[in-house]
Order: C-alpha cells, then structure tokens, then sequence
C-alpha cells in the first residue's frame, strides 16, 4: 500500500491553517495593498515623473514660415497646415491641437489657444513661442479661445470629477462582486443603476452647490456622471463573476491606475509615455474628461465619442454579465461536488468557529446557561452553513448536476 506525499500547495495550506484565524483572513487580503502601491507606481509615478514633448500637434495657417519654426523648436511640435483660421480654431476647440499659429500677418503672428480644454497645453505653446518669435523681433498676439474661470483656475476639476465618477462606478460593482454572488441580474443591475443615479447626484450637489466648483449645468452634469458611473459598474460586475474577491484587481487597474494617467486630464497625452499614449482614446477618463469640457467650457470631443465609448464599456459589461454568471455557478457547482474549498473559505471557517468558542466562553463567565449558549452557537454554526450553500442553490443546473441529483434521489449515489 502506498501513501501519497502532500504536494508544496498541500503542505503550505495546511501550515497556513495553523495561523490564527484573524491572522489567516488578513494574510489572504494583504494583496491589495501590495497590488495598489506597485500599479500606482507604475502608472501614476511612470506617467508623470518626467513629462517630455515630443510631436506635440500644432495647425499652422500660412505654412510659408513653418519651416524656420521647426528648427526653432526641434521635434517638441508636429506642425502641419489649415486651409483658413476657421480650420485651425475648430482644431484648438475640439483638442485635437494644442494650439494653431496664424501666419497670415507678416508682422503680427498669432497663437491661438483654449486654455479650457488643457491649462498646461495652453501654457507650453505661449512659452515655448513667445521667446521664438521675440527672437525675430516680432511680438506674438495670444488668443485664447475658452480661458478657465476663476473657480477652476487650473482646469484639474474635471479630473477630479471624472476619478470621483469612477472609483464610485467600480465600487458599487464591487461590493456586488464580492457580497451579493445569489443575486439576480436585474438585481444586480438595479443596484448599479440606482446607486448611480444617488452617487452622481451626491458629487454634483458637492462640487456644484457646496464647494463652487462648478457652475451651471447641473442636470446635464448629473445625467452624464450617472451614465458613466452606470456604466463602470457594469463592466465591473461582469469582471466579478470570472475575479471573484480579487475583483478590484482588474477595476482598479482599469477605471483608476490605467484611466486617470492616459485621459490627458492630468498631461496632456504628447508629455506622457507612448504606452499611456496608446491607451488615451480607449479609457473611460478620455471619455469622461471631454464630456466635462464639453458641456463646462465648449470645448474637447465631441459628445458621440463619449457616448459610444460609454456605450462599449457597458455592453461589454452586460456581456460579461450574461457569460459570467453561468459560467461561475458550473465552476462553483463542481467545486462543491468535488468537496474543495479555497484558503479563504477555510479561514472563514476557523474564523467562525473561533468566534463561537469565544463567545461561549464569554456567555459562561457571565453565568449564561450552557444550553442557551450552546443554542446560540448552532445557530450560528447554521447561518454560516446557509451562507455558504446559497450560490450553489440559487444555481442553474445544467445536465451533470441533474444526473448527480437523479442518482442521489434514487439511492445509487
């Protein structure tokens, strides 16, 4: 007869089960911190530590002059000309530039600006081109299409708007994932929906009302902040099927450490990396931060590309929804049958039990009858039990479950 030598995963298992339970569940969640100062440093800190300018794209009307600009400035600017001033102020408006040079004037060149859409995009090109025309002995005229208002005088409100829209998006999501797996789609969705409607109206009677950062707009700032928080959630609840409790993982690599950095609401996107540079017109902060813009200052995308990229992120997450769902109660249905557990249902477990021990032992030194006692710890013990089994009820079966159960009715199994 043979006997099977415990695996390394077996052995650490059963050593980390003689930790004590409060121990064991704290152990089993220090990930996340690990996980949000290393993604922090790699997208917050990568991104900004040392923003560069490199083919910045500036129009040019009247591109007889560009020539000597380029070699003035280098590669810091990627100029290329308009047929008419009305061309380049549509550029500058939509984001699309960070600023048009009118040449048209010998004598006196303009650079035209909209210090709304980017204050720091804004503040480079007068900057850098004031001192290259002073050079030539020429005066540069800046015209700034949609100058900040005095309540946001550097233009870091939308930012903080759209971070604020995400982590509440991801977080509603969240707690679904991790507390609410029985429950239903329409459930789950009705969460997500009406928390989103309260939470983006609690952030705009905060920023708008209370602090005065924004002025105006109200309704159509509270529709767009529900629209967008609706849509993170989703997204988020379809990741919480296949991540389970390490949901946050994927959200907050996503909604916060990804989005934020290349949005271009911090930097704009020619200062950051070229991988923050790829991901600029793919985040939900792009989409939100130009929403913001538009509908604060009349300026950045326009609204169809905020809409259809809110549009994916939401069908993606009802896609997810649909897949997940059946997908982690066959995977949940199988553990069951096979008698695993995870570490943390185990630390659960011993936690449980350690806090039914201890209450016993409180309930005697305070004289209450052992029978009382005991009752309430079964009770417990019960509630814990029922718990555990509820997504494995609340499941769907699909066949194999329905010949286990058939074999069992039947005495064969």
């Amino acid at each position: 007869m043979t006997s099977t030598r415990p695996t390394l995963r077996q052995r650490y298992r059963a050593a980390y089960a003689k930790l004590p339970p409060g121990l064991q569940l704290v152990g089993l969640q220090m990930w996340m911190p690990v996980f949000f100062v290393c993604l922090f440093c790699l997208c917050y800190v990568n991104a900004f530590h040392a923003p560069a300018v490199h083919g910045a794209p500036v129009a040019v009307v009247g591109a007889a002059r560009a020539s000597s600009l380029e070699q003035a400035t280098g590669t810091m600017f990627d100029y290329h000309p308009v047929a008419d001033r009305a061309a380049a102020d549509e550029l500058v408006r939509d984001g699309a530039d960070i600023g048009a040079l009118d040449l048209t004037s010998p004598v006196r060149p303009v650079l035209v600006v909209a210090s709304a859409h980017s204050y720091q995009a804004a503040s480079l090109a007068r900057q850098t081109f004031s001192p290259v025309f002073a050079a030539t002995g020429q005066k540069l005229t800046v015209e700034d299409l949609a100058p900040l208002p005095a309540h946001d005088s550097f233009g870091m409100t939308t930012m903080y708007l759209s971070l604020a829209w995400c982590i509440g998006g991801y977080m509603l999501a969240l707690f679904l994932g991790l507390m609410g797996a029985p429950l239903r789609h329409r459930v789950r969705a009705g969460v997500i929906l009406g928390g989103g409607a309260l939470l983006s109206l609690l952030a705009m009677v905060l920023v708008g009302p209370v602090l005065g950062a924004v002025h105006g707009h109200f309704l159509q700032l509270w529709g767009i902040g529900f629209c967008w928080m609706s849509a993170i959630g989703l997204a988020t609840n379809g990741l919480s099927y296949f991540f389970g409790r390490f949901v946050a993982m994927p959200a907050m690599a996503l909604f916060v450490f990804l989005s934020i950095p290349s949005s271009g609401a911090a930097y704009p996107a020619f200062m950051l990396p070229q991988f923050f540079q790829s991901l600029h017109p793919y985040v939900v902060g792009y989409g939100i931060t130009e929403m913001l813009k538009h509908t604060l200052y009349g300026v950045g995308a326009p609204y169809w590309k905020g809409f259809l990229l809110l549009g994916c992120y939401a069908a993606a997450g009802v896609v997810l929804m649909l897949v997940g769902k059946r997908w982690r109660q066959r995977r949940e249905i199988r553990r069951v049958l096979a008698g695993r557990t995870t570490m943390f249902m185990d630390a659960q477990a011993a936690s449980r039990d350690h806090g039914i021990a201890e209450r016993e032992s409180i309930l005697r030194e305070h004289c209450v009858d052992d029978d009382d006692a005991h009752a309430m710890a079964v009770a417990a013990e019960a509630q814990g039990r029922a718990n555990e089994d509820a997504l494995v009820a609340n499941a769907q079966p699909f066949d194999g479950v329905e010949r286990v159960d058939e074999d069992r009715a039947a005495g064969r199994g």
